[in-house]
């Protein structure tokens, strides 16, 4: 909150430029989906991206389809003849591995990177590679939409993203935004430059290697994805905690990703990706401390209130277990009702911060996987 308030505040002093007409000639453009046993979605994926507004002879589709062994691989080679090409083998390495693999046979002064469960509105690749007239703009972030869902975790993961967009807006306005949704992701084909094959968060990483080099990375709203959120609460807190761990694997890498001689960006960086993370150990410790105060009250006293004296450590405490009750609740109430969505709200975020504790675990024990585990598919269209 406060971090955001403060980046709005520094993009009204120093406005940069982040409106960008279309140019002539169009770029080539490479559009890379990762596909790990997507056959319940790729089809979908491959008819929008057919069907996108930009020159056909301009544009490579092209699959990076490593380690899938369901009918995804089959699915991709009957769209052959409509000219989408394919990166395969049969051995699973990880997103990034085949997203590497896949770039050599990649043909576009742009790639676009793209995930097979979302949907490009039909003018998202022309907003997308506008900027790139701009010589000093080295890669594109879209926005990232949720499809339109009458229950409460589609609403609440909606309003986070659009959080996220104000973010980036501000960034972008500064000079560089930081973060890059990894679905709708642009950037020049001669900057990249591989990221160990070990990266969780492929997106963030190539981002701040392109700002190291001096380049900036813009954000596009007017670029749009749009994905359906995964039905089950749980394959989102699966989702989040590898996004948290991925951080925590950033935050070591940090001396190879930050440009020393930018403090704006480092602060950008650590206030927007690395300090996030923490919340929940924060909250913890609140709790903790209040639940301290109720059991051990302090002496009154002029700073009663900033000591929790008596009756504040209780009147907190019951705030703190009311909100976690909430959350509870909104387990259990359909989420498709008006009292549901509302009750949902604290349940996404309490969700949240478990996934970022689950992060942190993962992380320090080396448990988080490079692979991708395949949350069940819902197609979604934009029109």
């Amino acid at each position: 909150g406060g971090c955001a308030a403060l980046l709005a505040l520094l993009a009204r002093w120093r406005r940069r430029r982040a409106d960008y007409p279309e140019t002539s000639p169009l770029p080539s453009v490479t559009l890379l989906i990762a596909a790990y046993n997507e056959e319940a979605v790729i089809a979908a994926k491959l008819r929008n991206s057919l069907a996108l507004d930009y020159p056909r002879d301009r544009l490579q589709i092209l699959v990076a389809a490593d380690g899938s062994d369901d009918r995804t691989a089959e699915i991709v080679a009957s769209f052959a003849d409509a000219g989408v090409e394919m990166s395969y083998r049969p051995t699973r390495s990880g997103k990034m591995a085949a997203i590497i693999r896949a770039m050599s046979a990649a043909r576009g002064e742009i790639v676009v990177f793209s995930d097979a469960n979302n949907s490009y509105a039909p003018d998202t690749l022309r907003r997308l590679v506008a900027p790139f007239a701009d010589p000093a703009v080295g890669a594109v972030s879209g926005a990232k939409t949720i499809a339109r869902g009458g229950d409460g975790l589609s609403q609440s993961e909606g309003l986070y993203w659009k959080y996220e967009s104000f973010i980036k807006r501000q960034e972008t306005r500064l000079g560089s935004c930081v973060g890059a949704a990894g679905e709708i992701f642009a950037i020049r084909r001669s900057l990249f430059e591989p990221p160990p094959a070990s990266t969780i968060n492929d997106d963030f990483v190539m981002a701040m290697q392109i700002i190291r080099r001096g380049y900036r990375v813009v954000y596009v709203p007017d670029a749009r994805s749009t994905e359906v959120v995964s039905p089950s609460a749980a394959d989102e807190i699966a989702r989040r905690a590898r996004m948290v761990a991925g951080r925590y694997q950033a935050l070591l890498m940090a001396p190879r990703l930050l440009p020393p001689r930018n403090p704006l960006i480092i602060w950008q960086v650590i206030s927007h990706k690395f300090l996030r993370p923490l919340v929940p150990l924060a909250l913890l410790a609140a709790l903790l401390a209040n639940l301290a105060a109720v059991l051990w009250p302090p002496a009154a006293g002029e700073m009663a209130l900033l000591w929790l004296a008596p009756p504040y450590a209780t009147i907190f405490a019951g705030l703190q277990v009311g909100f976690y009750g909430l959350a509870w609740l909104g387990r259990r109430v359909a989420h498709k009702s008006f009292v549901g969505k509302l009750l949902y709200l604290p349940t996404f975020l309490v969700d949240s911060n478990l996934a970022a504790v689950i992060g942190l675990f993962r992380f320090l024990t080396g448990r988080q996987s490079t692979l991708w585990r395949r949350a069940p598919r819902q197609e979604t269209t934009v029109s």
